[in-house]
């Protein structure tokens, strides 16, 4: 377990953060690897009926290590990231994501996968893909459209556009925000509630609800030969001796 995933348990309640505040919470492989194992671990488990995700100080996550990701796959199995994927995307037991600030890239993408997504009122929610000369990953290419309506999706994901807590709420994209002095407490309560109630209907409602998986998965895998495609590229390349040089990317 990377210290830069922390894990507590309390009242039937895993709470996991993300936390690597000094780089705004960008998710390294040996992270993805960390939360992989934690939410396998949870899916398992008759002691904990609820899983929250959220991340350390005032940020969610601010996506990828580009740096990290920019040294290539591993050749030891199946990728960390995909793991985790494959792991939130298939949990049977409730998630809950706690958006204490910014939320960017994956940040908004492993949402699509939780079941209540509470926001603080000061968080933001970006899915700069293109603009890093990637491409959207985590089914988000379908499950994003579905949740906020095409216009918005087309925005988001092509020209970036940066939704702030109550827009999140409007169209769809989170459950509920609370003001960030509540914020906790606010989570806390919603977390007890989903562990105090009966077990087995919330594995059984989550089902209900989250029944046709076949053309998500379909849309994943798609997503993932692409996105590894982009990893490989020079328009990649550019970004990321972009923001080493302190410049913006030029691509031609």
């Amino acid at each position: 377990m990377t210290e830069n995933i922390k894990l507590h348990t309390d009242q039937r309640v895993t709470t996991m953060t993300i936390a690597r505040p000094e780089k705004r919470n960008a998710i390294t492989q040996d992270m993805y690897a960390a939360m992989a194992d934690a939410l396998e671990d949870y899916a398992q488990s008759d002691a904990v009926r609820a899983f929250v995700i959220t991340g350390a100080e005032d940020y969610f996550t601010s996506g990828n290590d580009l740096q990290d990701f920019a040294k290539g796959a591993r050749s030891d199995g199946v990728p960390p990231v995909i793991r985790f994927l494959t792991a939130i995307s298939t949990c049977p037991k409730p998630l809950i994501a706690a958006v204490n600030g910014p939320a960017i890239g994956v940040g908004v993408t492993m949402l699509l996968h939780c079941d209540l997504i509470i926001a603080a009122d000061t968080a933001t929610f970006s899915t700069p893909f293109v603009q890093l000369g990637l491409v959207p990953e985590a089914a988000s290419s379908l499950l994003l459209p579905a949740t906020v309506g095409m216009a918005v999706a087309n925005d988001m994901l092509l020209a970036n556009r940066v939704l702030d807590a109550a827009e999140a709420l409007r169209f769809g994209l989170v459950s509920r925000v609370a003001p960030s002095s509540g914020f906790t407490t606010e989570v806390a309560s919603l977390a007890a509630g989903l562990a105090q109630a009966a077990p087995t209907s919330v594995i059984k409602t989550k089902a209900l609800i989250r029944h046709g998986k076949d053309q998500m998965t379909a849309q994943m895998e798609r997503e993932s030969v692409l996105f590894a495609e982009q990893l490989k590229s020079p328009e990649f390349a550019e970004v990321v001796a972009a923001k080493m040089q302190k410049r913006q990317p030029v691509f031609k």
